[in-house]
């Protein structure tokens, strides 16, 4: 049986490049995305061919979530694996300075709460069937928040989804599905090289290799793996 992974965030760089990278390994795909990005997630049904179909959120909730799986299901079939991709970079002033909690919200809320509510629609389904895999993506700012100067709000919500994952892969134990996350140092993206054009981009995570690590967490040769948390540096 073909699997059938849905990817959050499937419109950004990231997720982009892991659609493709599933398709060409035999995956179907399920890329979901706001409505926003709606335009994109269309291009990229003509680009994947039959092995890629778009979805769009009405709302980041819950509830949206389960319309949206619910729609997979009927398009492509039980879902088998998710990557949670969506999320977003803020960074400012260093906390002691920072009087605007805007940020703050803004970073639990595109990294922490988008990705709780994706799995409250998620891992009911797959808790069901017994099998699945999810992986959930962090940053090295978890494992050296020292890295991430400027960037409280953001260090703090990807700490708290690795926890949230790390607890979910407990709960979830015997049932078959497996919880993983992976932690990318600074990802080569052009939107990262036109944000640090000082930067040497070759000491970086390739977008492809990161892709691959993802891929294999989400694959049966990974079947004894969960609760794992994989950092991804590069040579950065």
């Amino acid at each position: 049986m073909t699997p059938v992974v849905v990817i959050s965030g499937a419109a950004g760089a990231l997720g982009t490049a892991l659609a493709g990278h599933l398709v060409a390994h035999g995956y179907r795909v399920a890329g979901v995305g706001l409505r926003r990005h709606e335009e994109r997630l269309r291009t990229l049904e003509a680009d994947l061919g039959a092995g890629f179909a778009g979805f769009t959120l009405e709302a980041d909730s819950t509830a949206a979530w389960d319309a949206t799986l619910d729609a997979v299901g009927s398009r492509l079939g039980a879902v088998s694996g998710a990557a949670l991709v969506a999320g977003g970079w803020r960074g400012g002033e260093p906390f002691h300075e920072d009087r605007d909690e805007g940020t703050w919200r803004s970073m639990l809320d595109e990294n922490l709460e988008s990705a709780q509510r994706a799995l409250r629609a998620l891992m009911p389904r797959l808790v069901a069937q017994r099998s699945g895999s999810v992986v959930v993506v962090g940053s090295r700012n978890v494992e050296r928040p020292w890295s991430g100067a400027g960037a409280a709000g953001y260090t703090v919500a990807k700490t708290a989804v690795v926890a949230l994952a790390r607890v979910i892969a407990q709960e979830v134990l015997e049932t078959g599905v497996r919880v993983n996350a992976v932690l990318p140092s600074t990802i080569d993206t052009p939107a990262n090289r036109g944000a640090m054009p000082g930067a040497d981009p070759s000491r970086w995570v390739s977008i492809e290799s990161l892709s691959a690590v993802i891929e294999f967490l989400l694959s049966d040769a990974a079947r004894d793996v969960s609760g794992a948390v994989v950092p991804v540096y590069g040579r950065a």
